[in-house]
Formats: C-alpha cells, structure tokens, sequence
C-alpha cells in the first residue's frame, strides 16, 4: 500500500488515536452482546443512537457547527437511514448468535464491498485487483461460514452479518455520491433518525421497552453510547485528518483481532484453527482488494481509497 509521505512520518499521538481508535471499536462487538443478554436487539440499537446522538447534536450546537441543507440534507438523511438502521437491523439480530469475533471478521469486508459497490454506481472504475481480493475473501468467508456451522451457529446469523456488511458498504458510497455535509452534524442527525426509527421498529416488533438494570447491561450501553460510538467516531475524524483513508482502513483488518480476543476472554467463546485460518484469508483479500495500492509514478496522484466508517 502507497500512504504517500504524510502518512508514512507519522506522530506519536496519531499512532496512540489510530491504537485507541481500533481498541474501542473493535470492542464493541463484545458490548453489544453484553446488552443483549437483556435488553431486545432493535430497542437497545435504537436507545444507543438516539442518546449518541443527542450528544453529539448537543456538541454540534455549542461548537455552531452548520446543519446540512439541499442535497447534504439528503445525503444525511439516506447515511442515516442505511448506516445505521439497516446495518444495525441486521448486526444487532445477528451477533448473540454469531458471537463477536465472526461479527467483526465479517464486516472486515466492509472496505472491499465498498469497492465493489463504487464499480457498480459507476463511481470507481473497475480493477483487477479488486476481482481477485473479493474472490479471496469470499474463500476466507466460506471457511469461516463452515467453521461456524460445525458449532451450530445459524446460517441465518451468518447471512444477517453479510446484509450489515453490505449495508455499512452501501452507506459510504452514498456519502461519496452525495457529501452530507459537516462530519459531526451528519452523525449527529443520522444517529438521531437511524436510532427512531429502529426504535419505530421495536414498537412495531412488540418489544419490551426495558431499560437496563443488570451491571453488565449498564456498563456495556454506557461504553457502546461513549466510547463506542462518540468516542470511536471523534478518533476516527482525528486519525482520517492526518492520515490517508487508505491508511485509516487498516482499522478494518485489526477489529477483529480485538474483537476474538474479547469474545474468548468474555464470553468463553471457541477459537479453532479453522476459524483463524478463513479469518486470515478474509484480512489477505480486503487488503488486496480495497487497500493495496502499486506505487504510483512519479507525479502521478494517489489512487483514492476507502475512509474507515466508525
């Protein structure tokens, strides 16, 4: 991968946000199961990003920052429609089942279905590389998909993930067709209409409205609201404005280290060599397929690669 020479001396400091940043997201695959050990998947997602994102619209509001109007206005409205209600209709079904190292192993693809789906919208120009690094993880997937089969994990979870998956692709490609606008007003107002209407969607479902009460739930919500959300998202605006998103895309690969390693600590989750070796064979294909860049001749720009959605 070619970052450029910004991306190559880099600080301390961004090292240590770039470090947190992929601790904290990668963290939060355990939390959600956390919370979902008591409280319904759409009623939970939903309470989360409503209470993030009053937060945020509250940070949006002191700072001044400019609401979205005309086409930003559509543009947040649709991110908020598909980052966060879809994919999260999705996720939050599927990952008490799959468990929180196959979650993040499989949304590792999120970068390369990016490309995929920027070809397909004519944004990209279709690449060779990107061919080869989707059929590689598509091996890498089907491993994995099998491993989880022999620990009767549903096929359904596992399809759940790939819709999250696509749907969190899809998001970035609206914002490339149609720019929000200003980061923090996009989330905060996306956050907001994602979480109602999953929220709408709990109603419709029939779902206990319950707030949280055990310890685990408590602290799993209140990390997924902060940290995991506002935190994640403030980090990722620090790292994305010093660095290239190439090089930010990394985050991607190492989520779901963290995230096994917390699953197996947490939750006693398995971890088998087969597992390991489809998650690896995922990571060799998104790297490929979305991240690898030639290096370009001299005087010839960087090829645009994909940003790390929080």
């Amino acid at each position: 991968m070619y970052l450029g020479h910004d991306s190559v001396m880099t600080s301390r400091p961004i090292l240590l946000a770039f470090t947190v940043f992929v601790l904290l997201a990668g963290a939060n695959a355990a939390a959600v199961k956390a919370v979902l050990g008591e409280m319904p998947p759409f009623w939970s997602a939903g309470l989360r990003f409503v209470l993030a994102g009053g937060l945020l619209l509250a940070y949006m509001v002191i700072t001044r920052r400019p609401a979205p109007r005309g086409r930003e206005l559509l543009g947040t409205v649709l991110f908020g429609v598909i980052a966060f209600t879809l994919a999260y209709f999705f996720l939050y079904q599927a990952i008490g089942d799959a468990g929180s190292g196959t979650t993040m192993t499989v949304l590792a693809i999120v970068p390369l279905l990016t490309v995929l789906l920027s070809v397909v919208h004519g944004i990209e120009r279709p690449r060779l590389l990107g061919v080869v690094g989707a059929l590689i993880a598509a091996a890498g997937i089907v491993i994995v998909a099998l491993d989880q089969v022999s620990l009767d994990v549903p096929l359904i979870a596992f399809a759940l993930l790939i819709f999250a998956a696509i749907s969190q692709a899809e998001s970035v490609v609206i914002v490339k067709r149609l720019p929000p606008g200003d980061p923090v007003a996009a989330n905060a107002l996306g956050m907001l209409l994602g979480g109602s209407l999953l929220i709408a969607v709990s109603l419709v479902a029939g779902e206990p409205l319950v707030l949280p009460t055990e310890p685990d739930t408590l602290l799993g919500m209140a990390y997924l609201i902060g940290p995991g959300s506002i935190g994640v998202f403030m980090l990722a605006l620090y790292v994305l404005a010093r660095w290239t998103a190439s090089a930010t895309s990394y985050a991607f690969l190492l989520f779901p280290l963290v995230a096994i390693v917390l699953g197996a600590v947490l939750f006693a989750e398995p971890v088998r060599p087969s597992f390991l070796l489809g998650g690896a064979i995922v990571v060799v294909g998104v790297y490929i397929g979305a991240i690898y860049r030639p290096k370009a001749s001299a005087g010839e720009p960087e090829p645009d690669a994909v940003s790390a959605e929080a």
